[in-house]
């Protein structure tokens, strides 16, 4: 008697578990089906207002989608052979865009490394300060590049100088993000070893964790290095120079010009896919899949 009341005991406490279960899956159905319907809500909506607000109707416009790239790929055409010496004309305006990419990917990893360490629980220097840093990268990552050099073009003048400012400090913000979750993983045992023999802060960090975390650093840097070669350039039509600044102007003369968007595309086009596949070649070394 004893041992069928304890079984029917646990066949009613596994009825009980398994009606827990479904009725936990049935809950979170119902919230997936209604996180879905009020995003598929704001989508509309949001499309209905853009669209009363702009010039045009995107229905009636979205036959011509194709318009421009006809043009000028068919004024190229009939200038191909002005091409390469175009090619060459703008190359230094490639030059200085990769220059301002890399330049701010370097200043901005050097400071998110040391604000990623200043974020990092069980590593950070100061433990309350740690939600500070965090909202500060938070910030520096929220406000678009475009914007920062806008208002330091606004300070500064146009040039090269508020592009590279502007990206540094969107890197920094990114780049720290990712920096202080690689920190996480870190083991604590060189750093409980140094600390036991008197080593300052900054000898723990340099010394026990910057060697466990330098290939994912050197990986993602090398990543944002990608993403800011575009940055920059996108950033030279508020003109903040290089390949984007020559590009704008070519735009803005419209036919006639068209052959030099081509050549600026071609360039872009060429060297996003080169540092894409070097970055991705030393990546996959850094990180051990190659």
């Amino acid at each position: 008697m004893i041992d069928l009341a304890a079984g029917q005991t646990g066949k009613r406490h596994v009825e009980n578990v398994q009606a827990a279960y479904l009725a936990m899956t049935r809950r979170k159905r119902l919230y997936g089906v209604v996180m879905l319907a009020v995003f598929v809500a704001l989508m509309a909506s949001g499309f209905r207002l853009a669209d009363d607000r702009s010039a045009g109707s995107f229905a009636d416009g979205i036959g011509n989608i194709f318009d421009f790239p006809g043009e000028v790929l068919r004024e190229a055409g009939e200038k191909i052979t002005l091409l390469p010496a175009l090619v060459v004309k703008f190359f230094p305006s490639l030059l200085e865009t990769i220059n301002i990419a890399a330049a701010s990917t370097l200043l901005g990893a050097m400071v998110a490394v040391v604000l990623s360490l200043l974020a990092t629980r069980g590593l950070a220097r100061w433990p309350r300060l740690i939600p500070v840093v965090r909202r500060l990268m938070d910030v520096l990552r929220a406000i678009p590049e475009i914007v920062i050099a806008l208002v330091l073009i606004f300070v500064l003048g146009s040039g090269p100088v508020p592009a590279m400012i502007a990206i540094a400090l969107h890197t920094v913000g990114a780049l720290g993000k990712l920096f202080s979750e690689v920190n996480e993983n870190a083991s604590l045992k060189p750093i409980e070893g140094l600390h036991s023999v008197g080593a300052s802060w900054s000898q723990r960090m340099w010394l026990g964790v910057i060697p466990q975390v330098a290939p994912n650093y050197l990986s993602y840097a090398l990543l944002r290095f990608e993403i800011n070669i575009r940055a920059s350039a996108i950033l030279g039509f508020v003109g903040s120079g290089g390949i984007g600044y020559d590009l704008k102007n070519a735009f803005s003369w419209g036919q006639g010009r068209y052959d030099e968007v081509a050549a600026i595309f071609l360039l872009l086009f060429g060297t996003i896919v080169f540092f894409d596949q070097l970055s991705s070649h030393y990546r996959n070394k850094l990180t051990g899949k190659a």
